[in-house]
């Protein structure tokens, strides 16, 4: 089924999850799409089922707190996270025993940035410390360091070849990721208009788009190769400066983010157009959003959880 326009306009709230206390900071998807985990400000951790539609397993990291959770390659049974309690160590988690794996110590303020790279072992971070980290799940040891000169938000490219740098909310600094300490091959200016600070880079599915968050708003999509700004999307509320997270759709054709007054914005990568506006019914800004990477299903969250599908009788 192609992701249209007219498709988008049909989704609506299949199921709500009310399991969360406080805030869902971070939703990831398994790569087969058939899980899904988050993290909260509670310290919870939750897996879904998503052929199921329902919730399976919540675990706590109460000792540590629990953000930027991500699924590790592969399997969905292992997830790393950052600390958003007694320190900046990530931590890499076995969710069928629920036991610490290895931690990976070395940041020194919060991390801002967790992406794993989509072929390998290899995930990235960046911090408040101004700095970006290279990880192997492999190794406790930090196996690379880089100094973007400025407060930083990482992602990796598709093909974990090039990882992206957004430093102190200007600039787009590229990196090879077998030559990182050489410095970045490329460097974009791509300051907007208006006081907000980036909280997020992502990479289109295609590789083509760098898609900036910020915690204004607006979000703004670039080329990725040329640095050019190509659309900046705005029209959704945010007043309170929250780090709202914006997701392309797999196909890379449109852009989706949650705003303050509980609704989702969605935008086509192409013309700049807005094609919806869906209301998800949430009591509380949508902190996080992301659509499943396999099947026609996406996740948004405040404190609740909410999965939608697409309604095939309004089409």
């Amino acid at each position: 089924m192609k992701i249209t326009d007219s498709l988008l306009r049909s989704f609506k709230v299949a199921r709500t999850y009310r399991l969360n206390s406080e805030k869902v900071n971070c939703v990831d998807y398994s790569s087969n799409g058939e899980h899904a985990v988050s993290s909260s400000d509670d310290d919870c951790i939750v897996l879904y089922d998503i052929q199921e539609g329902k919730p399976f397993s919540t675990l706590f990291s109460k000792k540590y707190g629990v953000d930027l959770i991500r699924f590790t390659q592969g399997e969905a049974q292992t997830v790393v996270f950052s600390s958003n309690k007694l320190d900046d160590t990530i931590r890499y988690l076995s969710l069928t025993d629920n036991k610490f794996i290895r931690y990976f110590p070395g940041h020194t303020a919060r991390v801002t940035a967790l992406s794993m790279s989509p072929v390998d072992e290899t995930f990235i971070s960046s911090s408040l410390d101004k700095t970006i980290r290279i990880w192997d799940l492999r190794s406790p040891n930090c196996q690379g360091l880089t100094d973007p000169l400025g407060k930083p938000v990482c992602s990796f490219d598709p093909d974990g070849l090039v990882f992206a740098a957004g430093v102190e909310s200007q600039a787009i600094k590229l990196y090879d990721i077998r030559a990182f300490d050489k410095g970045p091959f490329a460097c974009f200016e791509a300051r907007l208009n208006r006081v907000c600070d980036w909280t997020g880079l992502k990479f289109s599915n295609d590789g083509k788009l760098i898609l900036i968050c910020t915690n204004g708003g607006a979000v703004r999509i670039l080329n990725a190769f040329s640095g050019s700004v190509l659309h900046t999307f705005s029209g959704y509320n945010n007043n309170k400066g929250i780090a709202l997270e914006a997701s392309f759709t797999p196909d890379s054709q449109f852009v989706m983010i949650g705003s303050e007054d509980g609704r989702v914005h969605v935008w086509s990568t192409e013309s700049g157009m807005k094609v919806a506006v869906l209301d998800g019914k949430h009591p509380g800004p949508i902190n996080t959003l992301q659509f499943n990477p396999r099947y026609m299903t996406f996740a948004s969250a405040c404190t609740n959880m909410s999965f939608w599908l697409p309604c095939i009788d309004d089409l």
